[in-house]
């Protein structure tokens, strides 16, 4: 496997052991009546689970596709006036199945936005007064932006439709959406 720097790694192998057998006196008893060694195989589809986690991390550079983060979105509040529904899109987010969290500080919301945005969260979803009011959160794409307000339904729809996708752009929408 290459990774973001172009190293390859091995992460694949498949490997004859006779020292395990030895070192653990294992035998079989064949059609002959007779004991045997047995030789072992080794099989690792990722290799060390840590080299592969490795490569994975350094393959995105810490910037996961959305079916991948362990963090998907954080819903950030822009006042005390916004916390009650922030705290209601986090729950009805996190019914639907989505890994999300909800930054509701007293922080300014570029604060909110810079400290999210540096875990490489996928979609920050900025809720305001006139969100609550309209129901409505304004998500920003990593990578991309601010986009127009969406319903949370519709953003559940995206984040769900992502997942099952497995897609590597986190701005790419559900056809028709």
């Amino acid at each position: 496997i290459r990774d973001a720097l172009d190293r390859a790694w091995q992460c694949t192998t498949i490997q004859v052991d006779l020292n395990l057998p030895e070192r653990f006196d294992l035998t079989y008893v064949g059609a002959d009546g007779e004991r045997h060694r047995p030789i072992m195989l080794h099989r690792a589809l990722l290799g060390s689970l840590e080299r592969f986690f490795g490569v994975l991390i350094e393959h995105y550079g810490g910037a996961f596709p959305v079916w991948l983060a362990p963090t998907q979105a954080a819903v950030l509040t822009v006042s005390e006036k916004s916390e009650e529904y922030g705290r209601g899109v986090v729950d009805r987010l996190r019914a639907a199945g989505v890994r999300v969290v909800g930054d509701f500080g007293g922080d300014k919301l570029n604060a909110k936005i810079r400290a999210a945005a540096a875990e490489k969260i996928p979609y920050l979803l900025v809720v305001g007064e006139r969100d609550r009011d309209a129901g409505t959160l304004s998500p920003r794409v990593r990578g991309t932006g601010s986009m127009d307000a969406l319903g949370v339904d519709e953003m559940v729809e995206w984040v769900q439709w992502q997942v099952a996708q497995r897609a590597t752009d986190p701005a790419d929408r559900p056809p028709g959406s």
